[in-house]
């Protein structure tokens, strides 16, 4: 059977390797509450060594898009999993869940156990930013599904709340600010349409481009996501924060109003935090009005906090001690909608 599954284009061997290499990954996010090791057919986890009363489970999963597509190009596949863990366990955080587990899917037309544990590297460098305990996945050889060198990584998290203190918007209201915390770049979305402004104007992801510093476009564009978890949950024990945006695909005018009561916009005023040369670069590159950019990128703002004017700098401090840049870029408003005041 062995010998015909070879022919059918998936390498046992190389499986086998992948789960050798990757073990050592795995165990480095251990956490406090993992039950079970690797090669269990399920993940694990006590939640009662946590002590949480009326613990509220918040799980979320997603990809990382055509990010991917960059990577490739510029054979560079250590940090993807990063941005997998951040897509997932940016958006727990965002009810005030502490993520605990983390489970991975990478799918690849043939495996290359060397850059599955690069990939894997990654996860478990993000599971280690975010705390949470890389517990199981998958990793899949499809053959005729992907080309050859290319590959899909997805993940899935859960994380806990008490219920007291889950973070669902209802708190929120008129004349409460909005904090915003700097991105490290695009993150991972909008990658569609980077990577068409980057076709359409002929960029080279190799090349230098001396309005984006020092490195090549491609790994500018590979920065990984900011994983925003430590810190704001260390601002939500000491401040009483209303609302929390994970500022992904959509931009301000999608994310933040999911946080916002009915009846109730934001104010955001730009040139209060910075916006970074990537995006200044982008819009140049591909044309694209200046307002609209807003309604696409993070433009610099990676997760936005709702909470009282009066405890705002003691949030900006606190996020400052963990190395964050955080300052307040708006408010919320009694009219409907999301208004920006460019500059």
């Amino acid at each position: 059977m062995a010998v015909d599954y070879e022919k059918a284009g998936v390498s046992l061997e190389a499986g086998y390797d992948v789960v050798r290499r990757i073990k050592k990954h795995v165990r480095s996010t251990d956490r406090l509450g993992v039950m079970g090791n690797i090669g269990s057919f399920g993940g694990m986890f006590d939640l009662s060594a946590l002590g949480v009363k009326e613990p509220v489970l918040v799980s979320g999963t997603d990809g990382v898009g055509t990010k991917l597509k960059i990577a490739f190009a510029m054979d560079k596949h250590d940090t993807i999993g990063i941005d997998a863990v951040a897509m997932c366990v940016n958006d727990v955080l965002a009810q005030g869940a502490e993520p605990l587990v983390f489970l991975d899917y990478v799918a690849q037309g043939k495996t290359y156990p060397e850059v599955v544990e690069q990939i894997v590297a990654g996860v478990a460098e993000g599971c280690r930013q975010a705390g949470c305990a890389l517990v199981g996945g998958e990793t899949a050889e499809m053959p005729g599904m992907y080309a050859d060198g290319e590959y899909d990584i997805a993940g899935y998290t859960t994380g806990v709340v008490e219920k007291s203190k889950l973070i669902d918007g209802t708190k929120v209201k008129v004349g409460d600010v909005l904090v915003g915390i700097a991105s490290t770049g695009i993150h991972s979305n909008g990658f569609s349409l980077v990577r068409k402004i980057f076709s359409d104007a002929g960029l080279d992801l190799h090349k230098v481009y001396p309005e984006l510093g020092g490195e090549p476009l491609g790994l500018v564009a590979l920065t990984p996501t900011r994983i925003y978890v430590k810190q704001v949950l260390d601002v939500i024990r000491q401040c009483d924060v209303h609302g929390v945006a994970h500022i992904t695909g959509g931009g301000f005018d999608e994310n933040i109003p999911r946080i916002l009561r009915e009846g109730q916009g934001i104010r955001v005023k730009e040139g209060s935090w910075e916006i970074l040369p990537i995006f200044r670069f982008l819009e140049k590159y591909g044309m694209i009005p200046h307002r609209e950019m807003f309604n696409i990128f993070n433009m610099g703002v990676g997760m936005v906090l709702a909470l009282d004017a009066s405890e705002a700098s003691k949030a900006i401090e606190i996020l400052a001690a963990h190395g964050d840049k955080a300052t307040v870029i708006g408010e919320v408003t009694g009219t409907p909608g999301v208004e920006i005041e460019l500059l």
